[in-house]
């Protein structure tokens, strides 16, 4: 049986994902398929801690500390020493399958893994889902800056607090008139 080739990053449109409903078995699934092509198209290891990693930030969209996940893998047998965490982590951001969340000191998975992207988070300050979308570091207010300065950007990161439309919801709702 033979698959047909992924579209390319450039092909691919990148939509945020993370605060609109959508089938979670799904984006699971196919998000660790993607991993999975691409570890073995790269010859790159997906253990089976890396894995669990992977699904266990993949679970709720939500930005996870380290010790956070540690906990989680030591209930599956995966172990409780730190760096056991901190080498999937290390990896899964390395090839781009996870995101650092600098604010959060946390990380979340790449809900476009293999696609080259600049990616934004947006960070709910209530609930800390996480929505990741597409950044253009190299254009707007940031590009012109850097042009003017003769700066040449290779990585931006944009992380936006503020409220997912459940918690604005919420608060909009408790807010008397």
């Amino acid at each position: 049986m033979t698959s047909a080739n992924p579209p390319s990053p450039i092909d691919r449109q990148i939509e945020p994902l993370g605060f609109e409903k959508h089938d979670h078995a799904s984006c699971v699934s196919d998000t660790l398929r993607t991993v999975e092509d691409h570890c073995a198209r790269d010859g790159i290891r997906l253990t089976p801690v890396r894995r669990k990693v992977l699904e266990i930030l993949l679970q709720d969209h939500r930005a996870l500390g380290a010790y956070d996940i540690l906990d989680r893998l030591r209930t599956e047998g995966f172990g409780s020493q730190p760096p056991v965490a901190y080498r999937a982590l290390e990896f899964l951001v390395g090839h781009g399958f996870a995101h650092k969340i600098e604010k959060l000191n946390a990380f979340v998975a790449c809900t476009h893994p293999g696609a080259g992207h600049s990616p934004a988070f947006m960070i709910c300050r209530n609930c800390n889902t996480v929505a990741e979308a597409e950044a253009a570091p190299s254009r707007g207010a940031l590009g012109d800056a850097a042009r003017a300065a003769g700066f040449v950007i290779e990585r931006a990161v944009v992380e936006a607090e503020g409220l997912c439309p459940a918690c604005a919801s919420h608060a909009a709702e408790q807010t008397p008139e």
